[in-house]
């Protein structure tokens, strides 16, 4: 099955993606079209070793969270395998690089992992909790009209 295909299947179940990366994700791809491609394929988290700085800011911009493994830690040290399932605990109360928790579920073996948001100011908050910038100045101009 295509990627494509895999991620329209996933969108079908309602079930919100998650990649895992390595270091500095979105090296060479800071062009904002590599972060709306992500966020048109369902994924609604990143999390990585370390993010490309401009494209971190597209990932947010997108409705992307970017997430950051804790030094020394990535997929491979946690033995991800692609079969677990996985929850975010943290993000109710989202600020600025906050530390959240990742919820590792592989059958009935269940772990917790610190990550930081690399969500780096209160502005980045707000366009992440919108759904990207477009949702955001699209409800403030609403916003202002209905006044």
């Amino acid at each position: 099955m295509s990627i494509y295909d895999a991620c329209m299947e996933y969108e079908k179940r309602k079930t919100p993606l998650i990649v895992f990366a390595g270091k500095d994700y979105g090296m060479g791809s800071s062009r904002d079209w590599a972060a709306k491609g992500t966020a048109l394929l369902g994924i609604r988290v990143v999390v990585a070793q370390s993010f490309e700085r401009i494209h971190r800011s597209n990932l947010i911009g997108m409705g992307v969270l970017p997430l950051q493994f804790q030094e020394g830690e990535g997929w491979e040290t946690l033995e991800i395998q692609g079969n677990e399932t996985f929850s975010i605990v943290g993000l109710d109360k989202l600020a600025p690089r906050q530390k959240v928790q990742l919820e590792i579920a592989r059958g009935e073996e269940k772990r917790q992992v610190t990550l930081s948001s690399c969500i780096d100011t209160p502005a980045e908050v707000e366009y992440y909790e919108q759904g990207g910038i477009l949702p955001y100045v699209l409800r403030q101009y609403l916003n202002k009209r209905e006044t």
